[in-house]
């Protein structure tokens, strides 16, 4: 990589970064961890111009904040920019974060499900309380988000709410991100007394990682920094498609799987190996 003033040329998301053995303790115990400076600011700097403009051209909902629903005021969505650009494609298809993906689920290899950025508006609102893998239709539960913003997040911003431990129950509801979610998620919160976990405040390149069935949330952005955040999502290698049993998972079996089959291995084209031990050997 060749710096060029405080960016880098190429940014190479190919690179070993060792794991810190007490991230996979937490990973394992709590269901998430935190993995600081995975990436470095001048890295970001670079790749960020690239998501930003991806990240517009395929944002799903264009209403102003005021006229969306409590979803809709989340964040600004944008999924499958991996192929915006060589740029971004780079970054969701590291095999720095992806190493590191693999080895927290203690697999040989992953696999891409989908890359996607969200984006909190200054003004937008909170994440409703929700499981990711509700809308997955794998027969595996070792899966992956990574979750790296692209700018310096101060505390009074802040980023995901985890309810520890809650990965090692599988799914709590059919219930998708909304309304209806929080209500009933606030109230088994509260019932069955979990404690609640965050990784805040965070540098540029920091990033989270949770499993797929790891309760969350996140606070609404109340300042006048957009809480810019890309994400990508792994699955373990040889995972299955399931029968799309929930009008979520069927269309994210088109969306996301290449409308194969259920009981077919999730290895489409648009479902890289992005990572395996014997790319190492």
């Amino acid at each position: 990589m060749t710096p060029v003033g405080d960016v880098i040329a190429e940014p190479d998301f190919d690179d070993r970064v060792d794991l810190d053995p007490d991230a996979r303790d937490l990973f394992r115990r709590s269901g998430h961890c935190v993995v600081r400076g995975l990436a470095t600011a001048a890295e970001i700097a670079t790749v960020k111009p690239s998501i930003d403009a991806g990240t517009e051209a395929r944002r799903w909902d264009r209403r102003p904040l005021e006229e969306r629903d409590t979803y809709g005021r989340a964040f600004v969505q944008a999924g499958g920019i991996v192929g915006h650009d060589e740029r971004t494609r780079r970054f969701v298809l590291g095999r720095r974060f992806a190493r590191v993906a693999a080895e927290l689920l203690d697999v040989d290899g992953v696999r891409l499900y989908h890359d996607q950025a969200l984006y909190k508006e200054p003004g937008g609102g909170f994440t409703p309380w929700h499981q990711d893998q509700v809308y997955w239709p794998l027969d595996t539960d070792r899966t992956v988000t990574m979750w790296m913003p692209l700018v310096d997040i101060p505390r009074e911003i802040g980023g995901m709410v985890f309810a520890d431990g809650t990965h090692r129950l599988g799914n709590l509801s059919e219930e998708v991100i909304g309304d209806a979610s929080q209500r009933f998620f606030d109230d088994l919160v509260r019932e069955r007394d979990w404690t609640l976990s965050s990784h805040g405040p965070f540098a540029v390149g920091d990033a989270t990682f949770h499993t797929g069935w790891t309760l969350h949330s996140a606070p609404a952005n109340n300042t006048d920094t957009m809480r810019a955040v890309m994400t990508v999502i792994y699955f373990a290698d040889g995972a299955r498609i399931t029968p799309s049993d929930h009008p979520a998972r069927e269309l994210d079996r088109l969306l996301w799987l290449g409308g194969a089959p259920a009981g077919s291995v999730a290895d489409s084209e648009h479902n890289p190996l992005v990572w395996h031990r014997s790319f190492d050997e």
